[in-house]
């Protein structure tokens, strides 16, 4: 168990301050991910930054992702999701849905931070931890092209069969729990409250660059 999401970071940044990174970016997906974005970004002396993704929710369980949607508009679909539990039709729908969301929070998180560069860097990408690891992917979808040196995913908890999924997209994955008794996230943390839009955007604006200007 984490004390929270804070703590979980903290011991995330140990495993991780062994190695060399090359002008390290934290790249957080939000909201739960920017504040184990943040602490790990303290901790290796790193930026900190944010890349947008967002769950397919399944027909009627708005809690079940069938996959995810990158901020480029990419979808990533779980295994045996399309014609068995959702259809081409719906997915088309939800897609949208979700691009609308995305550009409401990119409108509000760039007023705190303008996105920063990738090439060339050890660039982590963070969340809370990963359950069905398609918000993951399609983040990693958005990053993998823009160059970085190297492509690290760091959670402090994740399903280990879908931790296997992500490994793919990435060039390591640091994970301090992979339980086989995994059905949540929250199910690891003591204290795993929701985090506000408010929340992320001060963190943000705390990394930001000193000509850039909040509002």
């Amino acid at each position: 168990m984490f004390r929270d999401r804070a703590d979980a970071a903290r011991q995330l940044a140990a495993k991780l301050k062994r190695r060399k990174l090359t002008n390290p970016l934290v790249l957080a997906i939000p909201r739960g991910g920017v504040v184990t974005g943040a602490v790990l970004a303290r901790e290796l002396s790193a930026d900190l930054d944010i890349v947008l993704s967002r769950k397919l929710r399944a027909p009627g369980q708005p809690e079940l992702a069938v996959g995810a949607v990158s901020e480029t508009g990419e979808i990533y679909l779980n295994p045996g999701v399309l014609g068995q539990v959702a259809s081409e039709e719906y997915l088309a729908d939800e897609r949208r849905h979700q691009m609308q969301v995305i550009a409401r929070r990119k409108e509000l998180f760039r007023k705190a931070r303008p996105a920063a560069p990738i090439a060339g860097r050890t660039v982590i990408v963070t969340d809370d931890g990963i359950a069905t690891g398609a918000t993951m992917i399609a983040a990693l979808q958005t990053v993998k092209p823009q160059g970085a040196r190297e492509l690290i995913v760091a959670v402090p908890v994740a399903s280990p069969d879908r931790l296997a999924s992500v490994k793919r997209w990435c060039d390591e994955t640091v994970c301090l729990l992979t339980p086989r008794d995994f059905w949540a996230i929250g199910q690891f943390y003591e204290d795993f409250r929701e985090v506000t839009d408010d929340e992320a955007v001060d963190l943000l604006r705390q990394f930001a660059p000193q000509h850039a200007t909040a509002t």
